[in-house]
């Protein structure tokens, strides 16, 4: 195959190897290709240099795409260069997002695998990838055209990061950091809220810094999650950790010394390399790793993860929902985070931190090694002595203690949406914890599988009868897993439970569950290296389904238990070893003692199995062999039930298939079927053969003759020779009798015609045939050649109904396949020369499940022989050639009886059109080089020089005539006939015209699609065998990164590769002239009368374009042809469908140069007045639409160093015979001739468009789909076309309100283009990125980076500027772009504008024609009036409608909007207003002062008496517009008026409005100034806490607002220093303890601390009773309530814990009140919703210590009743912190215990249930202690009713039977070992006690049976008679009779 020189220790070599044998042919050497790959690789190079990167680049792509899928291996050095290359195609800026996508990918491939390239191999540059994401990120606010460049920039760089220098972490986070701004309030505007800045630098963050270091900014990642409360981060915090944990894994890999040994020779420009101060990271000697108390995570860390991890399993509590904060704060962040890629689903990351994180001691390594492989994270953990965690890992403890707190969550009863992740977590963790076993296990090896196996068993089981399919299928993965591992304790409950589902049917979905789980189990069960007494249950599960085998999981259970054995009774065998030879006797009562006590006994759920007997190998292989006995019995029986389903299926009343249900069961049946035919030992074969040769002899069943067919190939593929034997006589001599008494003698040629009764027989016999023939040996039907060749000119010549016709053409297609065909023989399990070996057949039990390595498996090939061959020439010389004459001699005759011709013209047609589709692969095709030449000027890609149209070179792959064979020659001058009669039939059928013809077409089309795609891979589709590949291969699984694989799995590959290679030869065929005339047929009948006809013609046409090059171009021009005015609508509605195909509208919409032709066709169908074509119309018009981009060629024009770089060093390793400067010459050229005509097309549908759109008779619908394209065609680097700027300013004032908004659309992106093209000038680069370079911006260097530097620039925003000043020195600072966590190291700021001088003019020189239009329409007062008639119009919007903002010079048409009080003309005012203000940032001085001078007395009346209630919004929505983003000194006046008004606003006014409206503007400024609003934030607090007990709701409400938002603004990190060095060092460095990012509630506090000495003090002034609500009691309450709120649901919300730690008592106290519900229930809502936050570590016991206080201390029974319920609520939302804590745990069970002693019944049943939640989710350890403490109190005995003590008793015993009841109902779906004692014997004493005693104990009874109903067959054998004799009479009570 290779040159000898090539096989070296190369894995990817070893494969290729692998593949070769594996094929029967032999294929190319790998030098070869090799040179072939050198020779793309070179055109790739040549198409980067000339800039061809569409559609010459795309095409190379392609073609490498294509060459890896051969295998071959591509050298290091070459994928090292190629992906440079990608990486850096993907890096240049201005790229389209479809080549993005491609480069993307092709980046992908080749970096993806982690074994093929490190950074030792590579380094890339990081800069670039991060420039253009930021940059394209986020939007201006009048930016409308959205691209995919962020996501793929955000994929590119996961894919990359392991590539970047771990040296450049400091310069990152220098660039990062600094952009973390905690106070971007601007949530109430459509763009970037404070949580979409803070989640895009967390992107940045986790998303490029290298992972190999992360000791530097580990701690300062964990500070910032701690303090953010959002899911959103959460989730891609933990995708980020667990990529962490997955990496460090190998200690050497953070080794500091590796940043100075890795080459440092990736930078971009303008990157450093800053030097920090690490000296708190040194280390003295060798290093260890970052391993610490939990792998790499410090044990803090850990339980925060673990935290997270719950929270994040969204599982819900009835508990008013505290799941929502986070939901709350993501719902707030802006589209521009769903740009992003998504991060690893939650539930995998979660797996990879803990699978990293385990224990100590399950694998000894050397910590210096730096081999991975056998490297555990569980080594790196430093267990401490005074704990002590399960098997000795904190992982896997916490990970026990997260599935006990959540185990209930898995039963059905108990399911919702989160059991699908809970499900998944629990699957992902087993093959995670399974892939590692595999992976590391040494016989020295401690690994606890038993501990985790049964910790996550009871779930699994639990969640078995679930009736979520999502839920079913990942506990079947789970057991797989765990059954693998640990199968002795899976196996026997999951069989336990198997039986009684299986015998009876309870409900259906547990019988299918059951089912699908022995699926799971089904290798486990036979493969006796894993598990290897569980062979001997097979025989009875198989008889316990054969009832079900029409159920899918069934069959598939069939499937894979008969690829792993083998069929046959070894006890009928001669040789029986020695070794496992028993006596009878023996043998019978080892039957009798295992196999019922395993299949039929039963284990309850949660429950160990009973002892089972082990037995020796010897002992069970008897067993084994013993039960291999029942084995003919079941084939048998399995036989007839197959007959019997087949019998029952519905009548067949037409068509050539069954519906989608019935045609899905046959197929998995047979599928079955196969499995074990092809596996029946000799004997049990003859069997089956017998019995359905039997049925299929003596019966004829017409409704089951597709499933007779598929039965019989079934026992023909297992052993061809015996079958053909048995049913080729009977068969053929079947079919001459049924022909000679007149079967199939009606002439029919439609499917769906009644099938006659008399045809049956004949039908029936041919199916029989058909199965038979399939696959078989050439030697048999070589011997019976003649026989055929005469049966087949009898069907021939015989057979008129269409169904005969199609059966007997099947037949011959079957054969020609079976003849000429290159597939696989079988695919048993084990290698044939084992299988036919005498040890087999005597012991073949010991190989059940057998696995191979790929060198050790084999595949058997058929190859057509010569006499193959020659059979199949004489089939076409004897069969197919007189059909093709006859049918010639149709054509050439007049048809007498039409119907007559049609039938013969169809049934001949059959038989030549099955021929051919039987024979893909029997002669190879050639392409004479003058058609290949040709092929180029037809081609799809246009305006490509030849040398860069890519074409294949055909490969072996399996054809049996090659060229050169005269054989080749009459095969295929065959087929040039039979192609040139159906393009001469194409032309007479439609000479014909419609009537009389229909089925003849079908026919026509279907020998069409027969003839040209009916080639190579056309019968083993490389797609189709891919999927089956990867389903097998995800049954067949058994952990990750497996080696050893079944047999059959081998097959499959080894046929996917076949399919591959033939797949090869058909990519891009090269059409012929007849291949065209063809074409051009089907492109008729796509237009024909008939919709089937058009329909079938479209698909067609469709899977040409994808199969042949050219067929595009060629089809369009006739279908615009067929456009013309007057033409039929069957013809309009055809071509209109068929262009409406993806494959033709986005070539003829996103292809310029044919954009024309299409525009014209597609806009000149409104002549026709047919709503169908209409509607056909506006379909194609939106598909086209989405594929219609924005027209760029600035890719063309820029200068790229680092990409040619790149392509010179892939060109450096390339051959020097493959440069030619020459061709690169030429292609510069071509590429620039292209560029020029395709600028000057789009100019011209730009021109086309306009007058279309300008035309008066232009329908208003063809109008909108104009204007839409005129502004997709507005381009950034080329100045906008007169008319059609004119068109747009028109259409700005149209009626149609659609027109109108694109039309302003338009307008907005033209003016934006006119200011970036003036400010980028000759900076192409500027250009393509869309940066608008200010010339008043300038950046100024941070010299003073301190606190006081913050202070001091927060306190400028309120001091008044001179305008003189301002233009001199830059003053302004619209942006915060830096500052509030660290700064950066300059700092952005602006000038005034100058005093008469414009900012920006002169506007650049293309644009003066654009600006001129501009000027003369826009000043024209006329003009405006019309603008603000239409922004008046009446709509829904009660805010500014930002497309209206723009306008200008309109004063007198504003005033007049604000004299009229409408709502609408407010709304019309506001929006001129914010246009005029908001764009005069950058006029004049003297522009700014008129235009102040003019609104300033205006402002009292915009936003003082105009001011109503509807118009409220409208006005905060202009404040909230002029103020984003922009320095609060350029709306002095207006920011003056508000705060003014502000400070004398009357709170308690008579009219609440007047505050309101102040409190409102108010609002808005300080929210859309955010951080700069600072100076005023506490004058603004000092004047509201006045005014915190307001007369009015609203205005408390608006309070409550300010109080929430100015804790925000004011929120202040508290780095030393704010420089990202300095924060990072002190995360390291400082405490725990101390507060670095400034998250603790301090800014409230003072104010807080007062409310606590108030409350008491109003409380005590309340007024009971109807006006309580009045009270400043209630009044401030529930304002604290509303701030504490909207607090807690922020993004800040861990710095409310300080506020309500203080008000906890007070809390509780206000769910005391009786008369005010509203105070009562947004109390307890806060407190819910503060479970749903993980507060500080610090402040945990205190919050406890209050709810513990309100519990054992509060006078009020209220405060008991709900202090119960939020303990258990905040028991499991902080389960990962609290459940650490032992002593927390135990504190909280004694106060809940404690309270069943409550004087209050209602308290002590709360505290029942409240117990029972809490040891529902807690370690099992406390409950014997409980249990024992209760039984104990549970003995005291009642005295006299009458005794002073009796009511102190009752309450005492009853709080006893509430805690028991409490144990008991803590396992609802489990039965422990205590609680039939605790049931029967303690609560049952109870049951006549006085109440409640005898209500609590009936009720838990009741309670108890009701939860065991589904699992009572299993429980009820944990109690003896007498126990449940008992329990009947607790839940019955005694007969009066008894």
């Amino acid at each position: 195959m290779a040159d000898q020189e090539d096989a070296k220790a190369d894995p990817a070599f070893n494969k290729l190897q692998a593949y070769a044998k594996s094929l029967p042919y032999s294929i190319e050497p790998n030098s070869k290709m090799q040179s072939l790959l050198d020779f793309y690789l070179m055109r790739f190079v040549q198409c980067v240099k000339a800039r061809d990167y569409d559609p010459g680049l795309l095409q190379w792509d392609s073609m490498i795409d294509h060459w890896f899928m051969l295998k071959y291996p591509i050298p290091k050095e070459k994928r090292i260069k190629l992906a440079k290359l990608y990486y850096e195609l993907c890096a240049t800026p201005g790229m389209p997002g479809y080549l993005l996508s491609t480069w993307a990918d092709g980046l992908g491939a080749l970096v993806r695998s982690k074994k093929k390239l490190c950074i030792d191999d590579m380094r890339l540059p990081w800069k670039s990838i991060y420039e253009l994401l930021k940059n394209d990120l986020f939007l201006t606010r009048r930016q409308f055209e959205i691209s995919q460049t962020p996501y793929y920039m955000g994929y590119v760089a996961e894919m990359s990061r392991r590539f970047y220098h771990p040296a450049a972490i400091n310069e990152m986070l220098e660039h990062f950091l600094p952009q973390f701004i905690g106070t971007s309030l601007n949530a109430s505007t459509e763009l970037s809220s404070l949580i979409t800045v803070i989640l895009a630098t967390q992107y940045y963050l986790v998303t490029f810094l290298p992972l190999s270091h992360p000791q530097s900014y580990l701690p300062l990642v964990f500070r910032l999650w701690e303090s953010i409360n959002s899911y959103m981060w959460d989730e891609r915090m933990l995708s980020f950790l667990s990529q962490l944990a997955e990496i460090h894994v190998d200690p050497t890999v953070s080794d500091p010394k590796r940043i100075e040994e890795i080459p440092d020779d990736a930078t971009s420009a303008g990157e450093g390399r800053p030097n920090w101060d690490h000296s708190d990271l040194e280390s003295n000697g060798e290093w260890s790793g970052l391993w610490k108390d939990v792998g790499i995570f410090t044990e803090v860390q850990w339980d925060t993860i673990m935290a997270k991890c719950l929270t994040s399993m969204e599982i819900p509590l009835a508990d008013s929902g505290s799941l929502t904060t986070g939901t709350s704060v993501d719902s707030q962040a802006g589209f521009e985070i769903g740009r992003l890629p998504k991060p690893t689903w939650r539930i995998c990351t979660y797996l990879s931190a803990l699978f990293r994180s385990k224990l100590k001691g399950w694998s000894r390594v050397n910590p210096g090694t730096s081999d991975a492989t056998y490297l555990t994270a569980g080594a790196l953990e430093t267990p401490k002595a005074a704990k002590t965690y399960l098997a000795g890992s904190k992982a896997l403890d916490s990970l026990s203690r997260m599935i006990i707190s959540t185990e209930s969550f898995f039963h059905p009863s108990n399911s919702g949406t989160w059991t699908a992740d809970l499900s998944a977590f629990i699957k992902y963790l087993t093959a995670e914890f399974n892939k590692r076993w595999h992976e590391e296990r040494k016989p020295d090896c401690k690994t606890p599988l038993a501990k985790l196996v049964r910790c996550l068993r009871t779930p699994a089981l639990l969640a078995t009868f679930s009736r979520d399919a999502t839920t079913v299928s990942n506990i079947q993965s789970c057991f797989k897993s765990m059954s693998t591992m640990e199968p002795d304790l899976i196996l026997p409950p999951i069989l336990e439970r198997a039986v009684p589902s299986l015998e009876t049917l309870v409900e259906t979905h547990r019988t299918t569950a059951v089912i699908k789980a022995l699926g799971a189990v089904a290798l486990t069960l036979v493969t006796r290296d894993i598990y290897y007494p569980g062979s001997k249950h097979l025989l009875p599960i198989l008889e316990l389904l054969l009832p079900g085998i029409d159920l899918l999981c069934t069959t598939a259970f069939l499937i894979e238990i008969s690829q792993n054995i083998k069929f046959g009774d070894l006890t009928q065998e001669e040789s029986v070893d020695p070794a496992v030879q028993l006596s009878t006797g023996g043998v019978s009562d080892l039957l009798a003692e295992n196999l019922p006590e395993l299949t039929l006994g039963e284990i309850p759920l949660g429950i160990e199995p009973g002892e089972v007997p082990c037995l020796s190998k010897a002992e069970e292989d008897a067993l084994l062999r013993e039960s291999t006995r029942g084995f003919p019995d079941w084939v048998a029986s399995f036989i007839r039930r197959v007959i019997l389903l087949f019998e029952n299926l519905p009548e067949d009343t037409g068509g050539e298939v069954r519906s989608g249900g019935e045609s899905e069961i046959v197929d998995a049946v047979t599928a079955a079927c196969n499995q074990i035919c092809m596996h029946l030992s000799e004997p049990l074969y003859d069997l089956a053969l017998n019995l359905i040769y039997d049925y299929a002899s003596t019966t004829v069943r017409p409704n089951c003759v597709h499933a007779v067919h598929q039965l019989v190939e079934c026992i023909s593929n297992a052993n061809p020779v015996k079958t053909l034997d048995k049913f080729l006589p009977f068969c053929i001599r079947t079919i001459q009798t049924e022909l000679h008494n007149g079967a199939s003698s009606v002439r029919t040629t439609s499917m769906t015609s009644a099938p006659l009764p008399s045809d049956a027989t004949f039908h029936w016999t041919l199916a029989i045939l058909r199965g038979v023939m399939y696959k078989g040996r050439w030697l048999q039907l070589v011997a019976h050649k003649q026989q055929i060749l005469d049966l087949f000119r009898l069907l021939h010549h015989k057979t008129f109904s269409k169904r005969g016709v199609s059966r007997a053409s099947k037949l011959l297609s079957t054969v020609m396949l079976t003849l000429t065909h290159t597939y696989p023989t079988e695919n048993r399990f084990v290698n044939p020369p084992v299988w036919s070996s005498a040890e087999f057949q005597t012991a073949h039990h010991l190989h059940w499940g057998k696995l191979y390595n790929p060198e050790a498996a084999t595949v058997t090939w058929h190859t057509p022989s010569e006499e193959e061959i020659t059979f199949g020439l004489e089939v076409l010389r004897e069969i197919v050639r007189p059909a093709l004459d006859s049918l010639n001699r149709l054509l050439e005759e007049e048809a007498v009886d039409p119907a007559v011709w049609r039938n013969d013209f169809c049934r001949h047609l059959s038989f030549v059109r099955n021929a051919f589709s039987g024979m893909p692969t029997f002669a190879k095709e050639v392409i004479p080089p003058d058609v290949m030449s040709a092929s180029f000027g037809t081609s799809d890609i246009l305006n490509e020089i030849p040398e860069f149209i890519a074409t294949i070179d055909p490969i072996a792959s399996g054809f049996a005539l090659l060229d050169g064979d005269p054989r080749h020659k009459f095969v295929m001058d065959l087929r040039h006939q039979f192609g040139d009669f159906l393009r001469r039939a194409g032309q007479y059928l439609r000479s014909k015209g419609p009537e009389n013809t229909l089925d003849a077409v079908h026919m026509l089309i279907r020998c069409i699609k027969t003839f040209l795609l009916d080639y190579g891979d056309s019968k083993d589709s490389y797609y189709t065998q891919r999927d089956r590949y990867d389903s097998e291969v995800s049954l067949a699984r058994q952990y990750a990164n497996q080696k050893a694989w079944p047999r059959a799995l081998y097959v499959r590959k080894a046929r996917l590769y076949h399919s591959g290679r033939l797949r090869w030869n058909t990519v891009e065929r090269l059409r012929t002239h007849l291949h065209d005339a063809l074409i051009d047929e089907v492109t008729e009948w796509s237009m024909w009368h008939y919709a089937t006809v058009r329909a079938s013609s479209q698909l067609l046409l469709e899977n040409l374009s994808a199969a042949f090059d050219g067929v595009r171009r060629r089809v369009l021009p006739s279908l615009y042809k067929a456009l013309v005015a007057g033409a039929p609508d069957h013809q309009v509605k055809g071509a209109l469908w068929q262009i409406n195909m993806p494959a033709f509208a986005k070539y003829a919409m996103t292809e310029p140069t044919l954009t024309v032709q299409f525009v014209k066709a597609l806009f000149s169908c409104q002549v026709y007045e047919k709503p169908s074509i209409q509607s056909c119309v506006a379909v194609i018009a939106e598909n086209c639409l989405t594929h219609f981009i924005e027209p760029s060629f600035l890719i063309y024009s820029l200068d790229s160093p680092g990409l040619n770089r790149a392509a010179s060093e892939l060109e450096a390793i390339l051959p020097d015979n493959l440069i030619d400067d020459a061709l690169l010459k030429r292609s510069v050229a071509n590429t620039e001739r292209r560029v020029c005509l395709q600028i000057s097309c789009i100019e011209e549908v730009t021109r086309v468009l306009t007058e279309i759109a300008r035309n008066p008779y232009t329908h208003w619908k063809y109008s909108i789909v104009a204007i839409r394209c005129l502004r997709t065609l507005i381009r950034r680097e080329q100045p906008i076309h007169g008319p059609q700027l004119h068109y747009f300013l028109e259409k700005a004032c149209d009626t149609n309100p659609t027109i109108r908004y694109y039309a302003l659309r338009s307008i907005m992106k033209t003016l934006r283009y006119i200011k970036l093209r003036t400010s980028c000038g000759s900076n192409l680069l500027d250009l393509a990125l869309g940066i608008n370079r200010n010339p008043l911006k300038k950046s100024l260097p941070v010299t003073d980076p301190s606190q006081g530097y913050t202070a001091a620039v927060l306190d400028s925003f309120k001091t008044s500027l001179d305008p003189e000043h301002a233009s001199q020195t830059p003053v302004f600072k619209d942006r915060m772009t830096s500052g509030w966590l660290v700064w950066a190291a300059t700092d952005d700021r602006y000038l005034g504008p100058a005093s008469d001088t414009s900012t920006f003019q002169p506007w650049e020189l293309g644009s003066a024609e654009a600006v001129n239009i501009v000027r003369s329409v826009c000043c024209e007062v006329g003009f405006w009036r019309s603008i603000a008639t239409y922004f008046a119009e009446e709509t829904s919007q009660e805010t500014l409608t930002m497309d209206n903002i723009s306008a200008t010079n309109i004063q007198p048409i504003i005033e007049e909007l604000l004299s009229d009080s409408d709502q609408n003309k407010q709304r019309a005012a506001a929006e001129l207003l914010a246009g005029v203000i908001g764009g005069s940032k950058h006029w004049t001085q003297k522009a700014q002062q008129r235009l102040w001078t003019w609104f300033t007395p205006l402002i009292p009346r915009a936003l003082g008496s105009n001011v109503k209630p509807d118009t409220l919004t409208i006005w905060t929505s202009l404040l909230e517009y002029l103020s984003w983003h922009k320095d609060p000194r350029r709306l002095m006046p207006l920011v003056d008026y508000v705060l003014n008004q502000f400070v004398c606003m009357d709170c308690n006014s008579e009219s609440s409005f007047d505050a309101v409206k102040v409190a409102a503007f108010h609002r808005g400024l300080a929210e859309e100034f955010g951080w700069k609003f600072t100076a005023w934030t506490d004058m603004s607090i000092q004047r509201y806490w006045k005014d915190i007990h307001s007369e009015h709701d609203e205005v408390r409400s608006y309070i409550a607002d300010a109080l929430e938002l100015s804790g925000k603004i004011m929120w202040r990190p508290k780095a030393s220093v704010p420089l990202a060095s300095c924060l990072v060092r002190e995360a390291r460095t400082q405490p725990l303890e101390f507060d670095l990012l400034g998250v603790r509630g301090t800014y409230h506090l003072g104010r807080v601390l007062e409310l606590v000495d108030r409350f008491p003090v109003w409380r005590e002034e309340r007024i009971p009773g109807p006006r309580a609500f009045d009270s400043t009691y209630d009044r401030v309450g529930i304002l604290v309530c509303k701030w504490l709120f909207q607090a807690i649901h922020d993004v800040q919300a861990i710095s409310t814990f300080d506020y309500i730690l203080p008000l906890m008592p007070e809390l509780f106290r206000f769910g005391e009140v009786n008369d005010n519900d509203e105070l009562v229930a947004r109390s307890g809502l806060l407190l819910v919703r503060m479970c749903g936050v993980t507060p500080p570590a610090c402040l945990i016991r205190p919050l406890l210590n209050h709810i513990f206080d309100g519990i054992k201390k509060s006078p009020s029974y209220k405060t008991r009743l709900n202090a119960l319920p939020l303990l258990q609520t905040w028991y499991f939302r902080q389960g990962g912190t609290i459940l650490a804590e032992e002593q927390i745990v135990s504190q909280i069970l004694e106060v809940v215990s404690n309270s069943l002693d409550d004087e209050k019944i209602e308290v002590r049943e709360m505290a029942a249930t409240t117990l029972a939640g809490i040891l529902r989710s807690s370690p099992r350890d406390p409950i014997l202690m409980l249990k024992n403490r209760f039984v104990r109190l549970s003995n005291t005995r009642l005295p006299p009713r009458h005794t002073p003590g009796y009511a102190e008793s009752l309450r005492k015993l009853h709080g006893a039977i509430l805690g028991i009841c409490a144990l008991i109902d803590a396992f609802p779906y489990t039965v422990e070992s205590w609680t039939p004692e605790l049931l029967t014997q303690i609560l049952a004493e109870h049951v006549y006690d006085p109440l409640p005693i005898a209500a609590t104990v009936r009720k838990c009874a009741s309670n108890f049976k009701k939860s065991h109903t589904d699992t009572w067959h299993e429980d009820v054998t944990r109690f003896n008679e007498e126990q449940l004799s008992t329990l009947s009479t607790m839940l019955s009570g005694n007969s009066y009779y008894a």
